[in-house]
């Protein structure tokens, strides 16, 4: 008996999926489908509200700003080279906007220097000497330099390690 009945649920539920295809490839629908079908194609060609942007990484010149506007607000990577055209700082930007989503999850914000006759505050803090990159924490420690460019998965691991980014993800998995 439970064979039958399940046999018969299975060509039930097979011819009405049937029957709702047929009704759609041949434009029959029920009486306030058109009424619902005009007003969706209406709001689709007149948007009322304009089209979300995706979040940016925030990328800012290092003659902008201080490193104690980020303090407890942002993680910076600093990113120093002695020209715009140094190959390794080219590389590194590239790296950086590749994959902004995961640096975005973290509260980082790149700053950029790239003129040592500036003489920047982020400079004379951070004494680069030809091209680096510096990782700098919420509560203002630098804790990373490399003399080379670094990929995003290899910053984001460095920066899930740190003991304020382990904070962070026990109160978001916390719901807190």
């Amino acid at each position: 008996m439970t064979k039958l009945l399940s046999t018969f649920f299975a060509a039930f539920l097979a011819l009405a999926a049937t029957a709702q295809e047929a009704a759609v490839l041949t434009g029959a629908e029920s009486d306030a489908a058109p009424a619902e079908s005009e007003a969706e194609t209406e709001a689709e060609t007149t948007p009322e509200e304009p089209a979300e942007t995706a979040p940016e990484l925030r990328i800012v010149e290092a003659a902008e700003v201080t490193l104690e506007e980020f303090l407890w607000i942002s993680r910076p990577i600093v990113v120093f080279a002695d020209t715009p055209a140094d190959p390794r700082f080219k590389e590194q930007m590239d790296l950086l906007r590749a994959r902004p989503a995961e640096l975005m999850v973290r509260d980082v914000v790149v700053i950029t220097d790239t003129d040592p006759a500036a003489r920047t505050s982020v400079r004379l803090k951070l004494r680069p000497r030809g091209f680096q990159l510096t990782l700098v924490a919420k509560d203002g420690r630098v804790n990373l330099r490399k003399p080379f460019p670094w990929d995003v998965r290899e910053i984001s691991r460095t920066i899930d390690k740190w003991p304020l980014r382990q904070q962070e993800i026990r109160d978001r998995t916390n719901g807190g």
